[in-house]
């Protein structure tokens, strides 16, 4: 059977609301038309989505699967909206997302090698911190720099520019800063920081900068595995000790999995040029 965006988006307010009150509020609509709509759904799905009771409404098994997969779709038509907005334009550009400081010193030399690819747009910057990813799966970007292991790369695919090993930055006085070496296991149990974009599986405590990050680290809060570049950067009051098996930090260029633009394709090009020139030096 069809489902109708329309009939989507009824259904993920009212689950994210459980009221139909709030729901009709929220969508602009009155409560009826809503009611009617949702239980429509339901008989052509031959579904109870809803469990609704004289206490309030709640999503049954069925309805929790539909409204994790219906946010999704709703997503992915968004994203699909903007992406073919954004190929319509009359002059056609790339927007670039990455994190301040984060390129390895590879960005002006990937823009100038695509500057000079015949057929080149202009390339828009947009920085962030914790939506880099999210920005180019819903369509805000077309690119962007990211970390693997750090950064979620599902739903894109991605070419590796960059690869450094990673080490632990402690503050000053740190039981393990009497070591020239460190393993992962001797960080477990510790605290360690979860990034906006992390992976599902990290669950420290949320931090929006490496200046916080550092800030937290050199009070003791916690302790932080980073790409070893961070040495150059690491403020008074804390130190870095090399982390022999961790996985190493590798700076990707990542797009969408779906991505067809020739532009975006000549991007990449011009990025992976460059990352085998420079590992021909």
């Amino acid at each position: 059977m069809d489902v109708q965006t329309r009939e989507l988006r009824y259904f993920v307010t009212v689950a994210e609301e459980l009221h139909f009150g709030r729901a009709a509020q929220r969508l602009g609509i009155a409560q009826p038309p809503l009611s009617r709509a949702i239980r429509l759904l339901e008989q052509r799905m031959g579904l109870t989505l809803l469990d609704r009771t004289s206490r309030g409404v709640r999503l049954t098994a069925a309805g929790e699967v539909f409204l994790a997969e219906g946010r999704v779709a709703l997503d992915a038509v968004a994203a699909a909206v903007r992406r073919a907005r954004r190929a319509a334009a009359t002059t056609p550009r790339l927007v670039l997302a990455l994190k301040p400081g984060s390129d390895a010193d590879l960005l002006q030399p990937i823009l100038d090698r695509y500057a000079a690819t015949p057929g080149a747009v202009p390339v828009d910057l947009a920085f962030s911190v914790g939506e880099r990813a999210a920005m180019v799966r819903d369509g805000r970007a077309d690119l962007a720099l990211l970390h693997r292991p750090q950064n979620d790369l599902s739903g894109l695919d991605s070419e590796d520019l960059h690869v450094e090993g990673q080490v632990v930055v402690l503050p000053e006085g740190h039981p393990l800063t009497a070591r020239t070496e460190v393993s992962m296991a001797d960080l477990r149990g510790g605290t360690q920081p979860r990034w906006p974009e992390s992976r599902p599986e990290v669950t420290g405590p949320l931090v929006s900068d490496t200046e916080q990050l550092l800030q937290l680290v050199r009070l003791g809060r916690m302790v932080a595995v980073l790409p070893e570049s961070i040495r150059d950067r690491l403020p008074p009051g804390t130190v870095s000790r090399p982390v022999v098996d961790a996985e190493p930090a590798t700076l990707v260029i990542a797009w969408h999995r779906e991505s067809t633009s020739r532009h975006v394709a000549a991007f990449i090009r011009a990025a992976t040029s460059v990352k085998t020139e420079l590992e021909q030096v």
